[in-house]
């Protein structure tokens, strides 16, 4: 079996990967027994020592230990009465726009995306208050669940995003850059939600209710001012980022801090509602460490086989510009979109997909940027999009009905991607503002 050409080898890995992921066999042990099989047929190493080795040093990490502290920041915010502020705080101040109370999905999902970091949670805490009273004002159906879909998935562009860390992680870079690359395309997909919903608003007229009757500007910041708390914690984080007061991980620990203040003051945190939000945090930190772990014996073994430098070698042959480079893996990521979730593509693509992107050129900061937006199109493609099933089990409509109404916003995160290909400075200028060279 040393014999194995490289391709021979390329398809044999392939075909166990598909057979497991097809079998229903958990994504990270898939991930570790086709780390088996390679170094089985490549090497005579230990495969225990190097499974132990490479768990270890991938999972022993003082950047991860932010992922479980944002995790349950939004697990903690995700059980208070946040979005029903936002509503009535944001609900005034939108009445002047085309298409109105609809842009409170865009606008609450990015305020909320800021202090959560994941895309359920955003969706469905924004949904379970926007959805009812849009429907019950008569807005149409379509466009606020296409809306509130779309927007949901700012909760994994925005800062703090959990996929943004397992791809520093997984991409050995810098959390804090990732985050902050992700801040001003965070904003731009906002913008064309919101021009997407005027334009519609401008062509379809009748189906959006005329606006509330006009409100007194003070009593429209007695409003707005249940946000404050919520938007000092944003403000604070944020900062502290960029200034460089603290590092991703400590960040994530005030945010915790924070979020247990917000929940005692708006009267929401009780003893069920704390073991829940730690019961939920842990579970889902587990299954992604669990991913990341094997990830990393996948990457160790398929570094013996040579298949990640042979591929770079390749790219570098066959002199693909980056944008050519970005398009392809955009064809693949859109496919895979429809197959796995978002953290699965991360990982699984990772030992792959990273050597052609050096050698390409490529920043891998740029790249994260690039591929969140990718796992945020997943998120709204059937047949496995998470925010589709949320909505779906909130509004009592069928997956079908729900995804069509998100396909707009689907093409818009691709025009996102056109964007910030062309120019990628967008991404870039708040990492090298905050770590020039």
């Amino acid at each position: 079996m040393a014999n194995l050409g490289m391709i021979e080898l390329s398809f044999i890995l392939l075909g166990v990967m598909i057979l497991l992921l097809g079998s229903g066999v958990w994504i990270a042990v898939s991930l570790g027994l086709v780390g088996f099989v390679a170094m089985a047929l490549t090497t005579s190493l230990p495969l225990g020592a190097v499974l132990a080795t490479t768990t270890w040093s991938a999972t022993a990490s003082w950047t991860l230990a932010a992922l479980p502290l944002f995790i349950w920041m939004g697990e903690i915010l995700f059980r208070t009465k946040l979005s029903e502020e936002m509503f009535r705080g944001l609900s005034p101040w939108v009445q002047w726009l085309p298409g109105r109370l609809t842009h409170v999905n865009v606008i609450g999902c990015g305020i909320f995306a800021a202090v959560s970091g994941s895309s359920a949670a955003t969706c469905a805490t924004i949904g379970k208050i926007a959805l009812p009273e849009l429907d019950k004002r008569g807005y149409d159906k379509g466009l606020s669940l296409g809306s509130l879909a779309g927007s949901g998935t700012l909760g994994l562009l925005i800062p703090p995003s959990i996929p943004m860390v397992v791809y520093a992680v997984t991409a050995n870079v810098s959390v804090l850059q990732v985050f902050l690359g992700g801040f001003l395309p965070g904003v731009l997909v906002m913008v064309l939600y919101s021009g997407y919903i005027i334009i519609w608003s401008l062509l379809n007229p009748k189906k959006i209710p005329p606006r509330d009757p006009p409100m007194p500007f003070r009593q429209k910041l007695r409003e707005s001012a249940r946000l404050a708390p919520c938007l000092l914690l944003i403000l604070a984080v944020f900062l502290s980022l960029v200034l460089g007061f603290a590092t991703a991980t400590e960040c994530a620990a005030w945010g915790v801090a924070g979020a247990l203040l917000l929940a005692w003051w708006s009267g929401t945190l009780t003893r069920k509602n704390f073991l829940e939000s730690i019961m939920s945090a842990t579970r889902l930190t587990c299954m992604i460490m669990l991913i990341l772990a094997g990830a990393a014996y996948t990457t160790a073994a398929m570094a013996y086989t040579g298949i990640p430098a042979a591929l770079a070698t390749w790219v570098q042959g066959q002199q693909l510009t980056p944008g050519m480079l970005a398009l392809y893996l955009s064809i693949m990521y859109i496919i895979l979109g429809c197959l796995i979730d978002g953290i699965s593509m991360i990982v699984l693509t990772a030992v792959i997909v990273l050597p052609m992107v050096r050698q390409a050129g490529l920043d891998l900061v740029w790249f994260g940027v690039y591929l969140i937006i990718h796992v945020e199109m997943a998120q709204i493609t059937p047949p496995v999009g998470f925010n589709l099933f949320v909505l779906q089990n909130m509004s009592g409509r069928d997956t079908f009905t729900v995804a069509r109404a998100a396909f707009p916003f689907f093409v818009l995160l691709l025009v996102a991607v056109f964007i910030i290909t062309e120019y990628p400075q967008i991404v870039m200028f708040l990492p090298k503002l905050a770590f020039p060279d």
